[in-house]
């Protein structure tokens, strides 16, 4: 999947009962997926998505999880979480046994010995468009702090003519468009290629 391309609708059963992508239209959809259930980084992840859930939901944005593993297999790796560390996982698990999502979107790992998928994270806008992506190898965990930071960065983007500058956070200066002609170029004067001001909805 790239950027700009329509996100592969599918149906799946998930943690939460059965779910289709088309499900999320209207909203923002982080579609991510794990290595597999019972291993440490992909817990520490879900610990943190699940605490970070209702800053996700501030943002009208939905969370859906996706791995190989069976159903049955998510339901026991929630359960132990939830013992382990106090948290309830709040957002569905896909189930993936036959990969036909991980192949749809170009999750499973070329290198990997068996089917596990790598840390894939794509941000689905609320028309089915994928708006950014991300890839994690096993061994990295994602920044959930980013992909927050990521979906604040592509919501202020979508509203009017502006762009969102390096680290940019909720609030902070954001960038007009390139300028297109040589007289809007002479009227701006030297900052004419990187014009940075204060964000109006700020």
């Amino acid at each position: 999947m790239r950027i700009g391309d329509a996100a592969p609708d599918f149906q799946a059963r998930t943690s939460q009962g059965p779910v289709r992508l088309s499900d999320y239209r209207g909203r923002l959809l982080v579609l991510f997926s794990h290595p597999g259930r019972f291993t440490p980084v992909c817990t520490s992840e879900f610990v943190a998505l699940a605490r970070a859930a209702d800053r996700f939901a501030a943002l009208d944005c939905a969370l859906l999880g996706l791995s190989v593993d069976s159903l049955h297999a998510h339901l026991a790796w929630i359960d132990a979480i939830r013992a382990r560390f106090g948290v309830t996982i709040p957002f569905p698990v896909i189930e993936d046994p036959t990969m036909a999502v991980g192949r749809a979107y170009g999750m499973l790992d070329a290198a990997a010995r068996d089917s596990a998928t790598v840390r894939a994270t794509y941000f689905i806008d609320p028309a089915g468009i994928v708006r950014a992506t991300t890839s994690y190898p096993v061994s990295t965990g994602r920044s959930v702090a980013e992909m927050l930071r990521l979906v604040a960065a592509l919501q202020r983007a979508a509203v009017g003519d502006v762009l969102t500058p390096e680290g940019w956070e909720p609030g902070a200066d954001i960038v007009l468009p390139t300028i297109a002609t040589a007289d809007d170029m002479a009227a701006a004067g030297p900052s004419w290629f990187c014009r940075i001001t204060p964000d109006p909805q700020a």
